[in-house]
């Protein structure tokens, strides 16, 4: 990894370096001139509300509301876990890999968030809520970050049983990590930044066409969208 990342670039998050990756040209009008604003569809905002009442189930034992009674059976096996329970954690790392804060601006370098982390003295279970439908295309890489944010947060931990729980088809995607996967985790990870950092630093965004440009896109200036 370069010593200097290019401040465009950082803080980074897994949400962000998939967007890149999806098509650098709509990440670039999205995340960096930001001419163009994705709008908040339903499921989005169905998500954000659930992500919230599920928060405050954890936190302070708040009834979870009607519209997502369904997920409480799930749910009341998280809040039955045994350990120190941290819902909606929010979790900042420095460009060498140690715990910092998350909006701490001057030594931040990558940013992550899960939805709930319940450390039990050596071990630690890491989860994210997915409102979604279907495990078809879940990605168990968002894991691999939140476990090595968890690792440098929580020094005590050892080992980590993570999950991605798909509520609404009742599906789990597992995965387990010890902290002597941290090295080959970080080499995979800090190698898919650099291609970010580099685009950042020669300032190329070039676009990535797919089946999603004609209908699902808002980059509308772009020629691979349908509204060109």
């Amino acid at each position: 990894m370069t010593q200097k990342s290019q401040p465009g670039a950082y803080p980074w998050s897994y949400s962000k370096l998939k967007a890149f990756q999806t098509c650098p040209k709509q990440y670039y009008h999205e995340r960096v001139k930001q001419d163009y604003k994705q709008p908040e569809s339903d499921a989005m905002r169905y998500g954000n509300q659930f992500h919230k009442a599920a928060e405050n189930l954890i936190a302070t034992d708040t009834p979870m509301p009607k519209k997502f009674e369904f997920a409480m059976p799930t749910l009341r096996r998280l809040v039955a876990l045994q350990g120190d329970k941290h819902p909606e954690i929010k979790m900042g790392l420095t460009e060498d890999m140690k715990p910092c804060g998350f909006f701490e601006k001057s030594k931040v370098w990558y940013r992550g968030v899960a939805d709930l982390i319940v450390v039990n003295g050596k071990r630690a279970s890491v989860f994210d809520h997915k409102t979604g439908g279907s495990t078809k295309y879940a990605d168990p890489g968002q894991l691999e970050l939140m476990a090595l944010s968890t690792f440098a947060h929580y020094p005590k931990v050892e080992t980590i049983k993570a999950a991605l729980l798909f509520f609404v088809p009742r599906e789990i995607v597992k995965r387990s990590y010890s902290r002597d996967d941290i090295p080959q985790l970080w080499d995979k990870w800090v190698g898919e930044y650099e291609e970010l950092e580099a685009a950042h630093e020669h300032d190329v965004f070039n676009p990535k066409p797919s089946g999603l440009c004609r209908k699902h896109c808002i980059v509308t200036c772009c020629e691979h969208n349908g509204a060109y």
